[in-house]
């Protein structure tokens, strides 16, 4: 059984692309896939990934904890917010830390040969589209493999409910079949 770890590049509490992203994930399981979700808010106080912090104190708990749940999983789930075109800086700054090689480890471990399905939410018109440019190069950069189809869904808070849950069927019908292409992916 494939393991997937499914998160969003977003730290804000009652985050679209959150509620994007466990709705994906139902998916995965309906395809058979281990799905572990985890709510990157957990994550950050993570401290600003630099060399010299690394000399000094070496890698922070957290961070050492996150890179091992990606070691442990053989694929990703990952919704984006888009900032100014970009992916956020709790992204890229987990990505670093986890890319950094420890002792006794392989060169990017927790992603060298992984897949990925990638997907953003936006209450604009564009649904986030932009941002998936940048974090499929960088995710391909550092080894993972990813998956051709994507999804932006815009006017995203139309989508939701009161809850903060993702409520549109039609929307909720494409994501999970997001993640049932991921676990078809890793099949291949």
């Amino acid at each position: 059984m494939k393991k997937i770890l499914a998160f969003a590049g977003s730290g804000r509490k009652h985050s679209y692309n959150f509620a994007a992203v466990k709705v994906a994930a139902e998916g995965a399981r309906e395809a058979g896939a281990d799905v572990t979700v985890i709510d990157m808010s957990e994550y950050a106080d993570i401290p600003i990934f630099t060399e010299d912090l690394e000399a000094q104190q070496g890698m922070p708990e957290k961070a050492k904890a996150l890179k091992e749940l990606l070691k442990s999983h053989d694929a990703f789930l990952i919704s984006s917010p888009e900032y100014n075109s970009g992916y956020s800086a709790l992204f890229k700054n987990v990505i670093d830390w986890a890319s950094r090689k420890e002792e006794g480890e392989k060169p990017l471990e927790a992603f060298k040969g992984k897949y990925a399905a990638l997907l953003a939410a936006s209450p604009g018109g564009l649904g986030g589209i932009r941002v998936l440019v940048p974090v499929r190069l960088l995710l391909s950069n550092i080894g993972v493999n990813v998956l051709g189809d994507q999804l932006a869904i815009s006017n995203v808070g139309d989508l939701v409910d009161e809850n903060h849950e993702m409520s549109d069927e039609a929307t909720m019908k494409k994501l999970h079949k997001l993640g049932q292409q991921l676990v078809d992916f890793t099949k291949a």
